[in-house]
């Protein structure tokens, strides 16, 4: 099994290490030929908007997109959600377009905003969530599952083989979330 980590923008480092923790073979992708035979894929968290424009720059939007769309699973942390989702409050730029949700970018306020709390991820019990800048989810539709609340905010959500995160899981210890994520595959 192979997983790829976008590795253009973001906490790539921190899923790279997880995945390997766990014993699966994980590479950065950076370009379009670097998606070639992975079975997952992770969108980690950093900037959505600099994450959108590269993945176009360098190609690889369209079969990022097609790939989700036929089944690739995917894990998709903060700007991964971001990424994935097919509203964003307040703008009409869209990135992939895949998960059928809103979200609202910075919901949580501001870098200084930041915070750890602990929460459920579906099954999982008790699990460190760490928010940095992050988004939560204001809208979902009817086929999508909800796996974590946080203070009435969706954080976290399933959709066919789209995991979608508000928070970061790989800025901790607990690799339970990234765990669900291989079992997709």
């Amino acid at each position: 099994m192979k997983t790829g980590v976008l590795a253009v923008q973001g906490a790539f480092i921190e899923h790279r290490r997880i995945i390997e923790a766990l014993g699966t073979e994980c590479v950065e992708i950076r370009q379009e030929k670097d998606l070639s035979g992975i079975d997952g894929i992770i969108l980690p968290g950093g900037e959505s908007t600099v994450q959108g424009q590269l993945i176009r720059k360098t190609g690889m939007f369209d079969t990022i997109k097609n790939e989700i769309l036929k089944g690739l699973p995917v894990l998709a942390t903060c700007a991964g959600l971001i990424l994935l989702s097919e509203k964003i409050e307040g703008q009409d730029e869209r990135h992939l377009s895949t998960l059928p949700v809103t979200v609202k970018r910075n919901a949580y306020g501001r870098q200084l905003g930041s915070f750890m709390t602990r929460g459920s991820v579906g099954d999982i019990k008790d699990f460190p969530e760490v928010f940095i800048r992050a988004p939560y989810i204001t809208a979902v539709s009817p086929e999508v599952d909800i796996l974590s609340k946080m203070d009435d905010n969706t954080v976290g959500v399933k959709y066919k083989k789209q995991l979608g995160f508000a928070f970061h899981p790989e800025m901790t210890e607990d690799s339970r979330v990234h765990e669900m994520f291989l079992k997709l595959i």
